[in-house]
């Protein structure tokens, strides 16, 4: 057989691609179209309301990518089901009835009611060609090269509405352009910190042998960003972990107080800032600000800390300690271990900047559990984090004033 192929333009549309494919043998015949643009920037969606024998004539272009459907009937074409067509109205519709009969005689044969209600569904069809009453045509086509003719252009077509939406990755990667939508839009940033490893070369605090260190920005839900800083040695072992607020010092410092009913209470997660003091009252234990540094654990891992950090006391240690110290160090880190939901405490912290976290299991409700305080700062807090002397306003000297 011979293909023809057409470049031609249709008004008010665009140009594309005809082609003709005839065969003298059999006399069979097709015919396809392609469009000769781009894939638009925006998909499009063509509602015609079909109220006459002159809507089945308007001239459709329905590309190979786009969904045709009759709500009215539960009718629908599905995209890449067809070939490209430049047809009308009831060109598609005779396309979807030669298509559903095709098949007809072996359905007859296998499957007799399958057959029986495709032959109800095929004169519905049909009698749409009639108009006897309104229905409603929709083209849908994410590449926005598909088109319904208005017969009164340039005015406008009350019966015709075209909506441009945009595409959805979904309808990208089917149309192949995920690539191409993920260029196009501008990187972010933060988002590629949140979902990346940062690693940076550093000494070990320990035996001074070069290791890394691994920095991730992490949210707290409920709260905000913190990063994360961790430091394995891999010639000593010996491995770190420290956090720092990804915000700003708040307006007013924080009280958060917790009483431990539950062993469950010690899988909280819980943030201690480098200026978040810890108190246990029952223990008559306090740790200071600037303590342990900065630590994202649960609770049971910071009271592990407190314990450890204790039992490392060089002064409990060796030929400088006495015996009634030492002992009343272990008295503490006994009552300390008994600490574990079992035995009901307060634990409190304390932080002025306001950087601190601890989970809220009930959370968004309000936990029964837990208490929340905010309380403005006293100038001695203000001057440990050294507040007083910063100038935020009006820090320019007056010869820069009018540069």
């Amino acid at each position: 057989g011979v293909t023809r192929l057409l470049l031609t333009r249709i008004p008010f549309f665009k140009e594309i691609i005809v082609s003709s494919f005839s065969c003298d043998s059999c006399s069979w015949s097709n015919t396809e179209i392609q469009s000769a643009g781009r894939i638009q920037e925006q998909g499009v969606c063509y509602t015609l309301a079909v109220t006459s024998r002159q809507d089945m004539n308007r001239e459709v272009v329905k590309t190979d990518c786009a969904t045709a459907r009759i709500p009215e009937l539960d009718f629908e074409i599905p995209a890449f089901t067809q070939k490209g067509v430049l047809t009308t109205i009831e060109g598609i519709i005779d396309r979807a009835v030669a298509g559903l009969e095709q098949d007809q005689p072996v359905r007859r044969a296998t499957d007799e009611e399958v057959a029986k209600k495709i032959d109800e569904f095929i004169v519905k069809l049909r009698q749409l060609k009639e108009v006897n009453s309104p229905f409603t045509f929709i083209i849908d086509d994410p590449s926005g090269n598909s088109f319904v003719e208005n017969p009164h252009a340039p005015r406008r077509d009350d019966a015709l509405v075209v909506t441009h939406y945009r595409r959805t990755p979904q309808q990208a990667a089917m149309l192949g352009l995920e690539g191409e939508e993920v260029d196009a839009k501008p990187p972010d940033a933060a988002e590629d910190l949140r979902d990346e490893v940062l690693q940076f070369n550093t000494n070990c605090p320990e035996c001074n042998a070069p290791a890394n260190t691994n920095m991730k920005l992490v949210q707290i839900p409920h709260f905000k960003e913190v990063i994360i800083m961790a430091t394995n040695c891999d010639s000593c072992g010996h491995r770190t972990n420290e956090v720092k607020s990804g915000g700003a010092i708040e307006p007013q410092g924080t009280r958060i107080t917790l009483r431990i009913t539950d062993p469950s209470d010690m899988t909280r997660d819980i943030l201690k800032s480098e200026t978040c003091s810890v108190e246990i009252p029952e223990l008559e234990f306090e740790l200071g600000m600037g303590a342990l540094g900065g630590k994202f654990t649960t609770l049971e891992g910071l009271l592990k800390d407190i314990r450890d950090l204790v039992e490392r006391n060089p002064f409990t240690l060796g030929d400088s300690s006495t015996p009634s110290r030492t002992g009343k160090l272990q008295e503490f880190i006994g009552k300390l271990q008994e600490v574990n939901g079992k035995t009901k405490a307060h634990f409190i912290m304390d932080d002025p900047a306001g950087n601190s976290y601890l989970q809220n299991v009930y959370a968004p409700e309000e936990d029964p559990e837990l208490r929340v305080e905010r309380y403005e700062r006293t100038f001695e807090q203000n001057e440990d984090l050294g507040l007083n002397d910063m100038k935020t306003e009006g820090y320019e000297p007056e010869g820069t004033s009018g540069r």
